[in-house]
């Protein structure tokens, strides 16, 4: 590779309807369960990887501006296991920006990593089916896997590096669905998922809640592929509850809700006491998801933008695959 040769691509985050927190491997990013998302549209992560013959060190730039030296240091690692794929000795400018707020909850790294491998891969001229790609971004970020896919997309914990990846379980169009994400702060978390991760064994809540995720997996599974709201709502609420559990008692705790977090979680549960086809669902952050039944998105916006506290409100149905773009510029 002797000239520069570089590829862009874009990714969506998720949400995941049954979670993933805790690892079996945490350098292979092999869970610890498996998990059920929907990838979110409307928000994506638009990433430029340019393969430099002259540059002497890798560069990030997020938004326009250098990133890091720890995030710099986690996209050198992982374009180290594309550059071993495929043979290469450059280092890489990577450009990378998002449509929606970074590190507070909404999968930011899901999409970042999604779209860095599709295009570094592309950039070093190494062709990739779905389940190559999805292990790959695995290795960057765990949810990164369940970003190369569109729709609705479950996650196989799998145990080791090569059947650990993820599937589509339904295509986008299958059930309209609306995740409306309720943004109380666009703050960066003070502890990273990666970090939180591997808190999740310190926790005594945690075997309880990986034991049982088979079942509620199989609920999950179930409730999409029969567009069930009321069966969906049950299991998605209770598994985020049971995640925020094992949270809140690792060592060290993990409290990420804020007083509005909590005031939205109330303000959908009466609301879906009500008769409205809401339920809430919170990943790693204060922001909350609230998945909509077909037809319910506008009246429940309405009634969101009324909670004290809120920042935002960002409207997602389910997005596309991550998928690769004419090359162009990255803008900040």
């Amino acid at each position: 590779m002797g000239t520069p040769r570089s590829a862009t691509a874009e990714a969506s985050p998720n949400i995941a309807l049954v979670k993933y927190w805790g690892n079996a491997d945490d350098e292979l990013r092999i869970p610890s369960n498996g998990s059920i998302s929907m990838t979110l549209g409307g928000l994506s992560t638009v990433t430029r990887v340019t393969f430099e013959p002259d540059l002497g060190e890798d560069l990030l730039l997020i938004g326009g501006h250098p990133a890091h030296p720890p995030a710099l240091d986690r996209v050198s690692r992982h374009l180290d296991l594309i550059r071993e794929r495929g043979g290469v000795s450059a280092r890489a400018r990577v450009e990378s920006n998002n449509n929606f707020p970074s590190g507070a909850g909404i999968a930011s790294s899901a999409s970042a990593f999604a779209a860095l491998t599709l295009a570094a891969l592309a950039a070093a001229g190494i062709e990739s089916d779905t389940a190559s790609l999805s292990r790959l971004a695995r290795r960057g970020s765990g949810s990164a896997c369940r970003s190369i896919l569109g729709g609705y997309v479950e996650w196989q914990a799998g145990g080791t590096d090569a059947a650990s990846f993820a599937t589509q379980l339904a295509v986008a169009d299958h059930w309209a669905l609306v995740d409306l994400v309720a943004v109380v702060s666009r703050t960066p978390k003070p502890i990273g998922s990666t970090d939180g991760h591997r808190l999740a064994g310190t926790s005594p809540l945690q075997p309880a809640r990986v034991a049982d995720t088979p079942r509620r997996l199989a609920l999950c599974r179930q409730a999409i592929l029969q567009r069930d709201f009321e069966a969906l709502a049950a299991v998605v609420e209770l598994d985020s509850q049971m995640m925020h559990a094992v949270m809140m008692t690792s060592s060290p705790p993990l409290h990420y809700w804020q007083p509005s977090t909590l005031a939205i979680l109330q303000a959908v549960a009466d609301w879906r006491r009500a008769g409205a086809g809401v339920c809430a669902t919170i990943d790693a952050g204060p922001n909350v998801h609230c998945l909509c039944a077909p037809g319910e998105a506008s009246g429940i916006e309405t009634r969101l933008r009324a909670v004290p506290g809120l920042e935002g409100v960002l409207t997602c149905p389910p997005g596309g695959a991550a998928h690769l773009l004419p090359d162009r510029a990255v803008s900040g």
